[in-house]
């Protein structure tokens, strides 16, 4: 009996509410896929975290639940790509496999004061020439600090050299080969880009920055591209000798799978949170407007590609908060046709900064509000300023993105679960004057890890297969009322600022 020959790629996608595995055909077509979610954890006010050890253990279910879907083993499989949420710190030891802590998610707060400390006199861009970063509660840096800081013996563990970092992606590999048994620890540039850690130019670690945070370079995964092969599976018995040979945070697996590869293609992924990337090719661009110089994606020994990213904390999130916290929809689905049901938002604006504000403000010490009511507004009027708070937020990211580049957007392609909201979608090309495309194949964060692996054992020839691949679902058109369009707006960003500096010294006291 002969082996059959590999027809397929799986892509592990370790995201903020939930672990899932999708296998995929050469055409980029979904044959099988598996899903768990994971808990959330909220110890305190701003605080958000996961357990590391049900994120593996949810990785594991799902590839085994996408090959029984698919019907197919490990020996058809040609490679796996891993995808993640990319800030999101889990410490563990080396010897053990066990972490020493929760993970802490990109999404927490608690590093407020440690940015201050690092900033000092020079301020939250202190760092920003070197890794395209501002200081901010977002990035993995100030959360390994805080750990070492914080967990009894860890530092001294983390001198010894017994502790390693990684962002779910390297925890998530590490498992997969081997763990205590000669887990392989490594990352890829997109990964490292988030951490505040790497040379965005030399995509090397930086020593002197390391050493700002006290984090022992020791603890920190190899760098490399976003498609080689990294190693091969092992713990997990249904991937046994299986290549691991992509690694794509998230947002930029996003962007690699809607086959944004020209200058000034841009994509929004609008999930958890909302994320917006424009490709600025091989040289950095450093944003003077709030966003985020990042590693769009490196493939094996070819020049890596940069990208403007503006990040949203909060799009999908605030709907599920809209369910789980008010009860005004049993069922996220149910928020269009309550938002459809009124004309328009009746004067409420909703700007969710739950964890601050992200792009293009960064402001840690923001906080939620809802304004302009009246007696007036029903709950169909704050289901609609939740819609139109997403579409608000991107607009502001892609006006940064424009100044920045000097780059018009001619279109923008999108993905996550909200692009099946039509009355968002009419909304954000009305918000931003150009075409709104969603893709054939929605899973665009799987596909582009998928993609990324494939090619890096030849299952795909390179970019051209991913664009031949790639064909559009859907298109939204902006309507013609501008005036009434920024009119929306102008009263948008006036809602914004009054969300600005409502933490102060007597409310974190408090919610300690």
């Amino acid at each position: 009996m002969t082996t059959a020959a590999p027809r397929y790629v799986m892509a592990i996608d370790q995201g903020t509410t939930s672990s899932r595995a999708i296998i995929f055909d050469h055409a980029g077509q979904i044959v099988g896929s598996g899903q768990r979610e994971h808990e959330q954890i909220f110890p305190k006010p701003g605080w958000v975290e996961h357990d590391a050890l049900e994120i593996w253990e949810s990785v594991r279910e799902c590839v085994a639940l996408a090959l029984q879907s698919a019907e197919v083993n490990r020996h058809q499989i040609a490679a796996v790509g891993i995808t993640n949420q990319r800030e999101t710190v889990v410490v563990w030891d080396k010897n053990t496999g066990e972490p020493i802590y929760n993970a802490i998610v990109w999404q927490d707060t608690r590093t407020a004061q440690i940015i201050r400390e690092l900033g000092g006199k020079e301020g939250k861009s202190k760092y920003r020439d070197i890794c395209g970063l501002d200081l901010s509660t977002y990035y993995s840096g100030p959360e390994i600090k805080w750990i070492l800081d914080n967990v009894e013996g860890a530092r001294a563990k983390a001198e010894a050299g017994d502790l390693y970092f990684g962002n779910t992606d390297s925890w998530v590999l590490w498992n997969l080969t081997g763990g205590v048994n000669g887990g392989v620890h490594k990352t890829d540039v997109t990964n490292a880009s988030r951490t505040m850690l790497m040379d965005i130019r030399t995509l090397q670690w930086r020593e002197d920055i390391c050493a700002d945070f006290g984090i022992p370079m020791q603890m920190l995964p190899e760098i490399c591209s976003s498609a080689e092969i990294y190693g091969y599976g092992r713990k997990n018995g249904l991937l046994i000798d299986t290549p691991i040979a992509g690694i794509l945070g998230d947002q930029q697996a996003a962007t690699f799978g809607q086959a944004c590869f020209q200058k000034g293609m841009a994509k929004n992924t609008y999930g958890t949170g909302c994320f917006a990337l424009m490709n600025t090719g091989e040289t950095p661009v450093f944003s003077q407007n709030g966003l985020i110089t990042t590693v769009a994606y490196k493939i094996g020994k070819e020049a890596p590609r940069y990208a403007l990213e503006g990040s949203i904390a909060v799009a999908g999130s605030l709907v599920q908060w809209l369910r789980d916290n008010l009860g005004l929809i049993s069922d996220s689905a149910e928020v269009e046709e309550l938002a459809q049901s009124v004309e328009d938002n009746g004067g409420v604006y909703f700007v969710p900064a739950f964890s601050g504000l992200f792009a293009p403000y960064w402001k840690d010490d923001a906080r939620g509000a809802i304004v302009g009511m009246t007696r007036y507004n029903t709950k169909a009027h704050i289901a609609r300023a939740v819609e139109e708070a997403t579409a608000f937020q991107a607009r502001e990211v892609f006006d940064a993105m424009v100044a920045d580049s000097g780059i018009d957007l001619a279109e923008l392609r999108v993905d996550g679960g909200m692009t099946r909201d039509n009355l968002l979608m009419q909304f954000q090309a009305d918000q931003l004057g150009v075409p709104i495309i969603r893709p054939e194949v929605l899973e665009t964060t799987a596909l582009g890890a998928a993609y990324a692996a494939g090619i890096a054992v030849g299952f795909w020839e390179g970019e051209k297969d991913v664009e031949a691949n790639w064909a559009e679902g859907k298109r939204w058109l902006p309507g013609d009322n501008k005036e009434e369009y920024n009119r929306n707006y102008r009263l948008w960003k006036k809602a914004v600022t009054r969300t600005f500096d409502w933490v102060d010294a007597d409310v974190e006291k408090a919610q300690q």
